[in-house]
């Protein structure tokens, strides 16, 4: 199962040169570049680890990219997203957010069944990754 968050997810793996235009696409509007991670990519997981901090005042692609990378190395078994930030309007409104590294396996996710009073039927989603301990999710 493929997780499908953000720009571009339904889409193949974007390559290194695909991510460096929208990077650039991304500061020529402007926008701040952040880079966050994680193991758990459940849709509610909203809050993922932060990579270093926000690029606010960075303005070249090729250092952003250098951060997108040492990200990977640091994590290569984890989701990996890139976030940009249009603070035009007063506030840090995510204009963009696009994932650019991906575990070899992706276990994806369950429907889980409930039934409750009367007859009614309640369903959550569990995510597979979730049944190891943090960090040895996907190794």
């Amino acid at each position: 199962m493929r997780v499908t968050q953000g720009t571009f997810s339904f889409l193949p793996d974007l390559t290194d040169e695909q991510i460096r235009a929208q990077v650039e696409y991304c500061l020529q509007n402007n926008w701040a570049i952040g880079v966050e991670f994680t193991d758990d990519p459940h849709p509610r997981n909203s809050y993922w680890d932060m990579w270093q901090m926000p690029m606010f005042d960075l303005k070249d692609a090729a250092a952003i990219l250098y951060e997108i990378n040492a990200c990977r190395k640091a994590y290569p078994n984890h989701y990996i997203k890139v976030n940009a930030f249009d603070s035009s309007r007063w506030r840090e409104s995510l204009a963009m957010s696009f994932i650019v590294n991906r575990p070899a396996e992706e276990p994806g996710f369950g429907l889980v069944r409930q039934e409750c009073e009367g007859r009614t039927i309640r369903y959550t989603i569990h995510s597979y990754a979730t049944d190891k301990p943090e960090g040895s999710r996907y190794k």
